[in-house]
């Protein structure tokens, strides 16, 4: 089977002078061995290479940045699942209002504020523009039908759209994004809350364009439902992550904040009862928080041993190949620049191999603690894994 990776081995990880000294270097074969094998479905094998070299090249630079990197994560997933479901609305929008058809006809303008002395005519009917947190006016078309793009209908449509997208948004943000493991509970109930109050004020600032784009200059639907979507999108989107940095918090602070609560309640000589409790609870958070850490390390060890791995692999090839094709006297220098690199990956792949075995050891003796641990408590140990 195929093993990775036909880039230059320069391409493949960064900054290899800098690695710490490993106290025997593994052999050539040895390091070959760690690579995962990549799948023997060509296609997917080219895609295989190209997220293994960037796990590589992100895990490095999370080394050396662990906040920066963490920030950088946590923008581009949430930019990632903001704008998935921005789509999603977008389509929804697109098809919904026609189901709504027979609510067409309703008005669902509140509160309905006159823009000073400005006005529209629509078939021959002038009306006053108005702003309005909740502006929907029933638009009745010339051949005497309604407009399924206004009326009541098309609010219910767009808050279901809403509504669903958020259903899809919470988990990805929760569980992918921020990798929170708090209460989930309690975060459904607080993002609804921030759900309800965002929508209000995207809705205000909807209010105030609206009566322009749909009313006063006559978008056509598509256009203006377009506009709606990613301003009151884009509003919450930015609103949003402020929002999940306090409902999502990672384990580690979830954890922290359950030990802070239970040392509060011994200081302040609060029941037996409840002490034990809020004491249970710390433990359980902590645990929670020793395995989220393990399993990130062990992950990341992984991933850095087998891009390091691949580095080695492909300057040794590399360099095999430029000592074969080399002819003239630049060329076989090149080619001996480039053997003399080998030692420097070698020691790198080496120190990354025995940092991943470090890594996967620890997670197991956690994983075995918390098991022993929480048997005896009585407790399930299924899950700890």
């Amino acid at each position: 089977m195929e093993k990775e990776n036909e880039a230059p081995a320069e391409e493949q990880v960064a900054d290899v002078t800098d690695a710490p000294a490993a106290a025997k270097l593994l052999s050539a074969d040895e390091i070959v061995s760690e690579i995962k094998p990549l799948s023997s479905n060509g296609f997917l094998a080219f895609f295989q290479k190209i997220w293994r070299a960037w796990l590589g090249v992100w895990y490095n630079f999370s080394e050396k940045h662990p906040k920066l990197s963490k920030l950088l994560y946590q923008i581009v997933f949430f930019i990632v699942f903001s704008e998935g479901v921005t789509i999603w609305q977008f389509l929804v929008m697109t098809f919904l209002p026609h189901a709504f058809a027979g609510l067409a006809s309703v008005e669902f303008v509140w509160p309905a504020v006159n823009l000073g002395d400005l006005t529209y005519t629509l078939d021959g009917v002038t009306k006053p523009l108005q702003f309005a947190i909740f502006n929907e006016p029933a638009q009745l078309l010339a051949d005497g039908t309604y407009n399924v793009n206004a009326g009541l209908g098309n609010f219910i449509a767009f808050e279901i759209a809403v509504f669903t997208a958020q259903i899809i948004n919470f988990p990805l943000q929760r569980n992918i994004t921020f990798k929170s493991k708090g209460n989930p509970y309690w975060q459904a109930m607080w993002y609804f809350i921030g759900w309800v109050l965002v929508s209000v004020f995207t809705n205000a600032t909807w209010g105030i364009i609206a009566p322009f784009v749909r009313d006063l200059w006559a978008w056509p639907a598509a256009g203006w439902n377009l506009l709606k979507t990613v301003i009151t999108g884009g509003l919450s989107m930015l609103v949003f992550f402020f929002i999940f940095l306090i409902i999502f918090p990672d384990a580690n602070k979830v954890a922290k904040s359950a030990r802070g609560k239970a040392d509060m309640a011994k200081a302040t000589n609060e029941s037996e009862e409840k002490i034990a409790k809020l004491e249970l609870k710390a433990v359980r958070k902590e645990e929670a928080a020793k395995l989220f850490n393990g399993r990130s390390e062990r992950y990341q060890a992984v991933s850095v041993a087998n891009s390091r791995a691949v580095a080695f692999e492909a300057i040794v090839r590399n360099t095999e190949k430029m000592k074969a094709e080399a002819k003239t006297d630049e060329e076989k220098a090149k080619a001996e620049a480039m053997e003399a690199r080998i030692s420097e990956y070698q020691e790198r792949a080496t120190v990354a191999i025995e940092a991943k075995r470090k890594a996967v050891a620890a997670y197991d003796k956690i994983v075995a603690d918390v098991k022993a641990a929480r048997e005896a408590r009585g407790e399930d140990t299924s899950k700890v894994a």
